[in-house]
């Protein structure tokens, strides 16, 4: 799957970054979260998506985009990496990764375009923010 299916720049005159936003991004949860978006992700300003909505949010171009309200991962057996303790499962993607919270109901999803490589040092940005959801019990090991 690419990027592109989660999020695609707006041509024409408009810069917003289209988002689907998650099922459960209009929860108390996701409202916690939001307020912990990063202001620049690797030195990268915010820009505005479409919908705008507290439950998404991108930066930089090509967009990194951050997703809060998708499904919590059951337990796995994929590598999960941990910064600064929050807990992430890497999914490789044509053009890039997606980052999924671990051990948080909902989950937020970083989508990291190929152009950031190596995708996991943008990650510090998104601690506060994934540290702001409840916990589910499950835990990177």
């Amino acid at each position: 799957m690419a990027l592109g299916a989660a999020a695609v720049v707006l041509s024409g005159c408009s810069s917003a970054v289209e988002v689907a936003v998650p099922p459960a991004g209009g929860g108390d949860a996701c409202a916690r979260a939001a307020q912990a978006w990063p202001a620049t992700v690797s030195g990268m300003e915010r820009r505005e998506t479409s919908p705008s909505s507290p439950a998404v949010a991108a930066w930089g171009d090509p967009a990194v985009v951050a997703r809060c309200g998708v499904a919590a991962l059951p337990p796995t057996a994929a590598e999960c990496i941990e910064v600064d303790g929050a807990g992430w499962v890497s999914e490789p993607l044509s053009d890039g990764t997606r980052f999924t919270s671990f051990g948080t109901d909902p989950a937020v999803e970083v989508l990291v375009p190929a152009a950031y490589a190596p995708e996991p040092l943008l990650l510090p940005a998104f601690t506060a923010a994934a540290q702001a959801l409840p916990r589910n019990g499950l835990e990177c090991r």
